[in-house]
């Protein structure tokens, strides 16, 4: 056990604290050619800024630390149906219902059932939508029901041809479009394709990109692998939820979007074991190392692993193990059930008032104004976000996914 505790609910906090002035000329609209030459700027740890460029990113970094990245791969999530009348209905594809794994899912051949966002849904009131696909030169129908509604949110039932032998997964990919975040404020592009995918994007899940990896390119991984510094990944699937900013006047009305999470149980034992500085690439790997350590605890409270909660870690009655101990149980517990990995979820809300456990530094991009991104980061920097931002716009840096990075260490 440790003595030091988490001392301030952020609940209260109004979320016009984090408000700042983004004008659309600041918002990069594509990347730049070159991935590794967007600028950098890093805070060190007693709070000194300076200006970089991604490529001097390995000789930044502290030296024997960890680098984790997210390998989720961005889906073609946006597909645009037909009604028989010629109306179109587009759905966007958000997380897997049934089967619910999310590689099942993919992997099916003739039906699978999603969480769905769905587009001039007033035009379509009942019956099924179909489009067709071309898959190896040969069409196929896709059909598309739904079976509920719960919110904004609809379940749609997706059906095809199963004596075709077509996975889903080939179907959305030759169907589908990229869905590139809405602030871009325009179409999707041939180029967002390849653009909008991380170089160690494998694991299909995500309807957004882990856009703090988009600035690597091999390079700077030879580069970071020539100064012994470990590399490690792990999986979340962003939602779409990541693009909501906070529309209550308080963080507590505000509702976090549940997150799919998988961590390999030698990850986790490797986390409990080492000393090395961890350092999260985005704030998806953040909150799911994070995420780990409050796993960990629930396990040693008796609970299972499956889903942290929201505001799970700033409860007076949480329990303040260390950051060793906590790992470790959670090492124990998939060790005793025989698992090799973690697959979990995490509704995690980081903000200014939580105690950081696990990550010591992070890479991200510059977020948008009244997010929970930006909350998150304030955390990390003991609430000094904005003279990091202001800094940024002094010195015309490019915002939000395809900008500028950071370096919090």
């Amino acid at each position: 056990m440790t003595s030091d505790r988490i001392h301030t609910d952020p609940r209260s906090l109004s979320i016009d604290q984090f408000d700042y002035p983004l004008e659309e000329s600041r918002i990069a609209a594509h990347p730049l050619a070159e991935r590794d030459m967007c600028k950098l700027l890093m805070r060190d740890k007693e709070g000194n800024l300076s200006e970089h460029r991604f490529v001097d990113l390995p000789s930044l970094l502290p030296t024997g630390s960890m680098l984790v990245y997210n390998d989720t791969r961005v889906i073609n999530a946006r597909l645009r149906f037909h009604k028989p009348t010629g109306a179109s209905i587009e759905i966007f594809c958000l997380e897997p219902e049934s089967p619910s794994d999310y590689a099942m899912s993919f992997a099916a051949t003739d039906c699978c059932e999603w969480t769905c966002f769905v587009g001039n849904s007033k035009r379509w009131r009942d019956g099924s939508v179909s489009l067709t696909v071309m898959i190896d030169n040969n069409p196929l129908v896709l059909t598309a029901e739904r079976t509920g509604r719960s919110g904004n949110a609809s379940t749609i039932m997706f059906r095809w041809d199963k004596t075709l032998g077509v996975s889903f997964s080939q179907i959305i990919e030759a169907a589908g479009e990229i869905p590139i975040p809405p602030y871009l404020n325009r179409d999707t592009e041939d180029s967002d394709t390849s653009d909008y995918q991380t170089i160690f994007s494998t694991v299909e899940g995500s309807v957004a990109a882990p856009t703090a990896g988009l600035h690597f390119t091999d390079r700077v991984l030879a580069d970071i692998d020539s100064r012994g510094i470990e590399r490690r990944s792990l999986t979340l699937h962003v939602g779409a939820g990541t693009f909501q900013p906070v529309k209550a006047d308080t963080i507590a009305e505000h509702a976090m979007h549940r997150e799919f999470i998988s961590v390999s149980r030698q990850l986790i034992e490797e986390l409990a074991e080492s000393s090395r500085k961890v350092i999260a690439v985005g704030t998806t790997s953040v909150r799911t190392l994070e995420s780990l350590y409050h796993l960990g605890c629930m396990v040693s409270e008796g609970l299972e692993p499956t889903c942290v909660a929201q505001w799970y870690p700033y409860e007076p009655e949480h329990p303040d193990f260390s950051v060793e101990d906590a790992l470790k149980a959670l090492g124990d517990y998939l060790e005793q059930h025989g698992l090799k990995k973690l697959v979990a979820s995490t509704r995690i809300i980081i903000a200014p008032g939580y105690r950081y456990r696990v990550v010591k530094g992070m890479i991200t991009n510059f977020h948008q104004p009244k997010s929970t991104l930006l909350l998150l980061v304030s955390a990390f920097v003991d609430g000094n976000w904005r003279e990091i931002y202001d800094y940024a716009i002094a010195n015309n840096f490019r915002f939000l996914s395809y900008g500028d990075a950071c370096l919090f260490i």
